[in-house]
Order: C-alpha cells, then structure tokens, then sequence
C-alpha cells in the first residue's frame, strides 16, 4: 500500500488560488503511468476491433493461404494490448505490494485501506469469472450458429436464385425474338408492302412476350420499326445497337449483348430472318430489349457481395473465436483492475481529506488565503470540505473587496482630478465670461476672460457673496439676473444690458443657467456673458444704412407724381389750355395726396425711432384679446373671428398700449390678406416648462414666399400698395422690448400665422 501522500487522489487535494505554481506535495505519482497505459491500451483496443471487423474480414479472400496487411496490423495491436494489460497488472501488484507492507507496518489507515480494497476485490472477483465463463460459452455458441450449414445454404441459394434471375431475362429476350422471328418469316411481313403490318405486329408481339422493346432492321442495317416499353428509360434504349445487328447480318447467327447504363442494364438478342425466296439469305434481324432496373441490379449484386463476404468470414471463424475470448478476457482483467483501483480510491478519500485539511488550516494560520481543496464527495467529508472552502473563499472576497475598493477609489480620485483639470483648461480658454455661483450663493468661478471683460481680478471676487461682489462693482446687471432666477425659480434667463466697468459703458449680454445634479438637486447658477458694444454698434450702423436707405427709397415714390404734376400744370399754364381748371384741380389733388402720404410716412418713422420706454403692470393678455377683437368685429362683417383661450395663462407683466398695438397690426395684416373676408384664428398657450405665454394670429389669406421671410421684420419692407413697412417693425421692437420674441410661419393649409411670446 503505498503512504498517504502517494495514493491515487481524485476526490481531494491542495492547491493554491492564486497563479503561483501549485505544489507537487501529496500527488499520485503513480499514476501518471496508469494513465499514460490507459491512454494507449483503450486506443489499440479500439483499432484492433476495427481493423478485425472492417479489415481482415473483408480483405480476407477464399482459398488465399496469403494472410493480408490488416490481418498482420491486427496481431501487432493485439500483441501491444497483451503488453498494455501486463503492464497495468504490474502497477496493481505494486499498489497491493505496497498495502502490504503499509499493513504489516501498522500506517495510520493502512488497515482500514487493506480491508476495503480485499472486499472490493473479493465482491468483483467472483461474478467476474463466472460472467467470463458464461461470456465464453455465448460467445462459442454464437459463433457456431453464425457459420452453421443451413446459413450456408440459404447464402449459396440466393447467389443462385439471383444468378438464376438474370440468365432468365437473357433466355427469354432470346426466345422473344426466335418466335417473332419465326411469324415475320411465316407470314411476309418484310415486304414493303407489308410495312404497316409489321409495326402493328410488332407492337402486339412486344406485349405479348413482356418485353421491354422489339426494334426490326433490314439487311442494310435500315430500322424499320420499333416497339419500347414505356417504363424503360430513354437512355437505356438509345444505348448502341449498330455492332450487335451487323454482327448478326455478317454471321446468320443468333446473338446476345449485355450493355450497362447509369440507371439500369439492358439485355439485347439478335436473331436473323430468313429470306421467303432463299432461306440462306437474311432479310433483316430482331432484336429483342429486356431491361433490369437499376434497383433490382443493386439487389443482385448485393446478394453476391454478401455470399462471398459470408465464404470469406466462414474462413477466419476459428480467429474470429479466438479474438471474441481475447475481448472477454480483457473485459475480465480490466474489471478486476478497476474494482482494485476503486478501492484505493475510496480508501484514499476518506482518510485524505482529513490530512488536507490540517494542511490548509495550517497555511490560513501563516495568512495565506489562496488555499483551496478540491473535493467532489457528496458525503459528510466533502460537506466538511466545502464549508472549510466556503470559509476561505468569504476571506478572500473580503480582502479582494478592499483591495480593490482601494484600487476604484484611486482611479476615481485620478478621474475627477482629469475632468477638474480638463473643465477648469476649457472655463480659462473660452472667449465668453464664465462666473458661477454655488447654493449658499457664493462666487466659486470666474474666468480669465470675465477678468478681461469686467477688469476685476478673480481673486478680488473668489469664494465671496455675491450679492455682496455685484454691489461693490456696480453690477447691477448681474444682480437683476440673479434676484429674478431666485424669486421665478426660473431655469434659464436672457438679458441685455449696459454695465460700467474700467471706464467705459459696456453692453453686456447675459446667460444665466440653473445648474442640476444628476438627482435633480439644484447646485447654484452660471452666468455666461459677453461683451457686445462693437457688435450693437456695428448692428446699429447696419441698420441705420438700411432706414436710410428705405427711407431715400420711399421719398422717391412720392415725388415723382408731384413733379410730373408740377410740370404737366405749367406746361398747361402756358399754353393756356381751355381744360387748365381741372387739371389744375387734378394735379393738386395729386401733390396734396402724396405729400400726405410722405406726411404718414413720417410720422410712422417718428413713432418707430421714439419708441417710448414700456410701462410694465400686471394684467391678463385675454382681457386686452377681447377688446381688439370686438373692435374688429364690428368693423368687419364679412371676417369670422375664432378665438381659443388657455383657461390656465397667469398674470403678464406687460404694456397695455404696446401690445395692443401689436395686436392691431397682426390682425390689420391678416384682414388685408384675406380681402377683407374668410376666417382669423386668436389662440393662446401658456408653457409652463419655459414660463411664456404664447399668443398666436392666423389667417387664411396668401401666406408668406421664402424669399420675403427673412425680411418680414425689416423696416419699410412691404408687399401691399399702401403699406409702410414699419408695422412689423415697430411689432418686433416692442415684443424685444418686453423680452418677448416675436415669428411668422405659413399656416396649413394656407395662410400666415404670427406668433409671440412673453415671459410670465
């Protein structure tokens, strides 16, 4: 028996976690050489019986004294397995040399490992031989009655009967074509004015005699007539005839021929016929067609196949009996082997796993944790096991849980400090200034550029109120924004105003954001603003060379039919025309109109330039919709007003007049578009998301081209007659002035609609 750290160990072992090496300590040397013969015999087995069955049976030939290349291979397998099985018997005797000397030693489980391996081996040994017996006499038995003489006979008989088969179709294809032969000569039917006869004949003649085909050719190889089987495959009759006829037109003897094709064979006998007027001389030749399908070919051949298989197997049933006792006997010792070699085993993993796991405990002791015993018993000892494992795996995962949370919280730590780095290189380097404000309301950024805009240093305002910053530096533009994101809890705000800073009055337009977590927590507000006094300045001259230039443009209208006026009366005057009275009154009244109209348009271009400054009060838009409504209603019978009011809209801070006046200018232009007839549509939407209201004016009249959009809002731009073009202008201005933004889109399915908007 051999010592405890050197028994075949498969159900309990030692091994580290981790990818250090693992220790050879308590490792089953033998059997690295068990396993290694086992690999090798279990192949050759395999191969012997293969090359037994598939190879020597079937190259055997009858009444060959020869033996072949497999019969040799196989006598080389089956000498190694002869060896495979000494050598495995050898390794077992040492296994029970050593269990021997272990018991008369007195080891620490020996005795317990001696008596259970005896009762293995003892409860196997016994029906082991007698299934060997048993086995041997089947197997003698079995053999006997394989290749016993009525088997033999019944394979001799059926070759012959399928021998027999064939030679019948050959006989009667040859008969056939004797008798029609025979009725051809006796009745003419070779003269050609017999030809319609012969057919019929022939037809008749090939059912009667079941025959596959009857073809008749002349003595000049001429085909005549023919009669084919329906069944029989095309391919099989145009198979060649030509040398079987001529072979029976040269010789005057009767012929057979056997012709192979892909889906069948055909059976084919040429008689010749005699000549009415001299018998010596051949008038033509039959040939009759017998076919045999592809099907019953395989069959036949199939049963020859299978009788000589058969007389060779016959021939090898002394060897085949001696390897069928070969097989047995190994079954026998390979039993025996592996009922010794499982109660090793078992042996092995009760008293093993005891000694493994003082080991293990020991190594845990030292700290070492990546310590594990494989166990696959299911009993109280592998519960025992998995527990213990269990136990150190909860160790391990909790020393891996802290290293690596160790390890997260550095990369993220190394993260943040990459994103910080990464936000803080974009706030210094972008144009616009950034300053932002955290929940208690204190300054926590402002950037470079803040610094170059407002000429404050960042660290005059850092980690202050800034309420108490925005007063110090007069930033009352800063303040309104910030007051007003407070008390309307708002989320975003745009404003645009002037602030003095180095010297200068800046105008400055402002962004001011609400900034959120992830959770929706609020964190404080970002101001983002700009410097855009060069840019208004700039907007400013732009626009003013555009007034300018309308305006030139508009005066120009008017005096060129005061002009012609002027000269057509004094061209009248002086010719003292009898009609001068009432061109005089015409070209007057023309002057007086169109300086009239040079008067609107200047009075609408005084309104447009001193826009007054609005004067806010709360009120309800839907009130001041009702009474532009109802004024036009009265004033225009022939327009349907709908109006859809958002029962939900609060209060607005706005100017009465000035949106009054925005509404008579949108309902003025839609009145126009229609003709002064159709339908105008009044709605109103309160956004609660974005704290606007939203007033809409639509009409059903031409709409709006893609080329006039653009332009809509431009001073003095206009498609009617006698518009100014300030009326949107003017809109647009008092809509800004109120924060407010102000747009215009085709309606569907025609028409325009404006739309503005106004925080609430």
């Amino acid at each position: 028996m051999p010592e405890s750290n050197s028994l075949p160990t498969t159900g309990t072992s030692i091994r580290p976690i981790t990818g250090a090496a693992p220790s050879t300590e308590g490792r089953p040397r033998h059997l690295r050489p068990v396993w290694f013969v086992l690999l090798l015999l279990i192949p050759c087995l395999a191969l012997t019986l293969y090359y037994y069955q598939y190879g020597v049976l079937t190259e055997s030939s009858g009444g060959s004294l020869v033996p072949s290349t497999s019969y040799a291979f196989v006598l080389l397998l089956i000498n190694l397995d002869l060896i495979g099985l000494v050598v495995l018997t050898l390794l077992l005797s040492r296994n029970l040399i050593k269990a021997y000397f272990e018991r008369r030693h007195r080891l620490v489980g020996s005795g317990f490992r001696a008596k259970l391996v005896a009762a293995f081996i003892g409860f196997s040994l016994i029906p082991t031989v007698l299934l060997a017996f048993v086995a041997s006499r089947v197997v003698d038995k079995a053999v006997d009655v394989w290749f016993s003489d009525q088997i033999d006979h019944v394979m001799r008989d059926s070759f012959e009967v399928a021998k027999m088969h064939h030679a019948g179709h050959m006989t009667v294809a040859v008969n056939s074509a004797r008798a029609i032969s025979q009725e051809i000569f006796r009745e003419d039917l070779m003269a050609p004015t017999q030809r319609d006869l012969l057919i019929a004949a022939m037809a008749r003649a090939r059912a009667d005699h079941n025959v596959a085909g009857v073809e008749i050719y002349s003595a000049k190889m001429e085909t005549l007539t023919k009669a084919l089987a329906p069944e029989v495959p095309g391919q099989v009759i145009d198979l060649p005839i030509g040398q079987l006829v001529l072979q029976v037109i040269n010789t005057k003897q009767e012929m057979t021929s056997v012709q192979e094709a892909s889906n069948g064979r055909l059976i084919r006998a040429g008689v010749p016929i005699l000549s009415s007027a001299n018998r010596s001389e051949v008038d033509g030749v039959v040939v009759v067609d017998s076919y045999l399908p592809e099907s019953l070919l395989a069959k036949m051949e199939g049963i020859g196949q299978r009788y000589a298989e058969y007389k060779q197997m016959r021939a090898m049933k002394n060897p085949i009996k001696a390897g069928a006792y070969l097989f047995v006997a190994v079954v026998t010792v390979m039993i025996l082997f592996g009922a010794t070699w499982f109660g090793f085993y078992v042996a092995r993993s009760i008293t093993v796993p005891i000694q493994r796991l003082a080991q293990a405990t020991e190594a845990i002791a030292q700290g070492d944790l990546d310590v594990h015993i494989e166990a696959k018993a299911t009993d109280e000892i592998g519960t025992l096991v998995e527990s213990f494992n269990r136990m150190t795996a909860d160790l391990r995962a909790g020393k891996a849980e802290i290293e690596s949370a160790n390890e997260s919280l550095r990369r993220s730590n190394v993260e943040i400090e990459r994103r910080r780095a990464y936000t803080q290189t974009v706030v210094d380097t972008i144009a616009a200034g950034l300053l932002s404000i955290d929940r208690q309301g204190r300054i926590t950024t402002f950037n470079p550029s803040a610094e170059r805009i407002l000429g404050i240093w960042g660290d005059r305002v850092g980690n202050r109120a800034a309420n108490e910053v925005f007063k110090e530096f007069k930033l009352d533009l800063f303040q309104t924004a910030y007051d007003r994101m407070l008390a309307d809890q708002r989320d975003t705000l745009s404003l645009e105003g002037q602030v003095e800073a180095q010297g200068k009055v800046l105008t400055i337009g402002l962004s001011c954001s609400r900034m959120k977590d992830e959770a929706g927590r609020d964190l404080g507000f970002v101001l983002v603003f700009e410097d855009l006094t060069d840019l208004i300045k700039a907007q400013k001259a732009a626009a003013w060379q555009e007034v300018a230039q309308r305006i030139a443009h508009e005066i120009k209208n008017p005096l060129t039919p005061i002009q012609l006026s002027a000269q057509r009366l004094r061209k009248k005057y002086f010719e003292q025309a009898p009609d001068f009275d009432r061109i005089f009154d015409e070209g007057t009244q023309v002057i007086v109109n169109e300086v009239g109209s040079l008067k609107n348009m200047v009075d609408e271009f005084s309104k447009f330039a001193r826009m007054p400054a609005p004067q806010m009060a709360e009120g309800s838009l839907h009130d001041v919709l009702r009474e532009v409504i109802a004024l036009y209603q009265g004033a225009h019978k022939d327009v349907e007003f709908l109006a859809d009011f958002d029962e939900v809209l609060p209060s607005v801070r706005f100017d009465r007049e000035q949106i009054k006046r925005v509404l008579v200018n949108l309902f003025n232009n839609g009145v126009q578009a229609m003709n002064q007839k159709g339908r105008l549509w009044v709605t109103t939407r309160y956004d609660g998301k974005r704290r606007r209201a939203v007033v809409s004016v639509a009409d059903e009249g031409t709409g709006i081209s893609s080329e006039d959009h653009e332009k809509l809002f431009m001073p003095y731009f206009s498609r009617k007659r006698t518009g100014t073009g300030l009326g949107l202008a003017i809109s647009r201005r008092i809509i800004t002035d109120h924060e407010g933004q102000i747009y215009a889109a085709n309606n569907q399915p025609r028409g325009t609609v404006f739309t503005f908007e106004l925080p609430v």
